[in-house]
């Protein structure tokens, strides 16, 4: 049998999570519950890579003592797997350029039992900041903040390549964070805040209001801080959603792609929203095993890690007739089986 039918089982045994994976994939409660079912398949326990009897004060331990660092590193490990995998994966539009989205989401805490999540004057809370590869909409980066931390850091950690493009909405808007990217030199496409300073140099293209394109100019930024933060040319788009009838303006460092294409390119922004409601309705994200900041950034990154274990199989064993949502199902309840996953 070849060793890939095994790979989620195999990973997760390396790495010291089979206990928190089964917790994912079988929507445990609590360290008790996790006990309790782990107990009713004792004699089935060795198919999954455990050696002995799993107690919850072993898994509260770990949650306490071991850093949620080592999850971290597998889960980067398995993204850049899982993009190489994904890479070719058809996107709806014809670029030869990598297309990323940059977004958080925001995970609620109870501020009494998570004190050092604070968020807000009755509110705690934990942020994903993810860049998300349209291609195939696997995570390319995912860093974990406490809520407070405002969106716009991202920029500062994000890797990018060059000559790939990089959607956002408007909360992006650093000037001096996006002149970094146009240094990279990589392209970024974002939505313009209403009180934008600026002067328009020239008409770029002609407008085109049958494909919902208004304006395409080339502009300065004459604000005294963003004309200092970004003092190149940049591309302002106004753009009408026809289908809703919604008006967006775009900003823009590339100057080579039509108006209609970079409006695409925003729009397919509502990748990243579906990636971060298929997490949140399909893992165990919502509630805790620990208290820590350390147990709750364990179980996020190894909530990350499960959904891209699932994806790699599923793709390395070339199962294309079920979704990932139907695939992760069929594990639930195949746990401790031993028979092909993809029969």
């Amino acid at each position: 049998m070849p060793h890939k039918i095994f790979l989620f089982k195999v990973a997760f045994s390396i790495f010291g999570v089979q206990s928190p994976a089964f917790a994912q994939l079988t929507g445990r409660d609590g360290l008790r519950d996790i006990e309790a079912c782990l107990h009713s398949h004792r004699e089935k326990l060795y198919r999954i890579g455990f050696r002995g009897k799993i107690s919850r004060s072993t898994l509260s331990d770990a949650n306490r003592k071991r850093n949620f660092l080592i999850y971290q590193d597998f889960g980067l490990h398995l993204i850049s797997r899982a993009r190489n995998l994904y890479r070719d994966e058809p996107f709806a539009l014809d670029l030869d350029q990598a297309v990323f989205a940059l977004d958080s989401t925001t995970i609620d805490l109870c501020l009494s039992v998570f004190p050092w999540a604070h968020f807000r004057k009755t509110k705690a809370a934990i942020k994903a900041h993810t860049l998300l590869d349209l291609r195939g909409s696997i995570p390319s980066f995912i860093s974990l903040t406490t809520g407070k931390v405002h969106d716009v850091m991202a920029l500062d950690w994000i890797p990018l390549a060059p000559g790939s493009i990089l959607t956002m909405d408007r909360a992006y808007n650093d000037f001096g964070r996006l002149y970094r990217i146009h240094s990279i030199p990589a392209f970024f496409v974002i939505c313009a805040k209403k009180n934008l300073q600026y002067r328009r140099i020239k008409t770029y293209r002609k407008s085109d209001k049958a494909a919902g394109v208004g304006s395409d100019q080339l502009i300065r930024l004459t604000g005294v801080r963003t004309a200092e933060a970004y003092p190149e040319q940049l591309r302002r788009i106004t753009f009408v959603d026809l289908k809703r009838n919604k008006r967006f303006v775009f900003l823009t460092n590339n100057l080579i792609l039509p108006a209609v294409i970079i409006a695409e390119i925003y729009r397919q922004r509502w990748q990243i929203e579906l990636f971060f409601k298929w997490i949140k309705q399909h893992l165990k994200i919502k509630s805790f095993y620990g208290n820590s900041a350390n147990a709750v950034k364990t179980q996020i990154w190894i909530a990350i890690s499960t959904c891209l274990v699932i994806a790699i199989t599923k793709k390395e064993l070339t199962i294309s007739e079920v979704s990932l949502h139907t695939f992760l199902h069929i594990l639930e309840v195949n746990m401790f089986e031993q028979r092909p996953i993809n029969k």
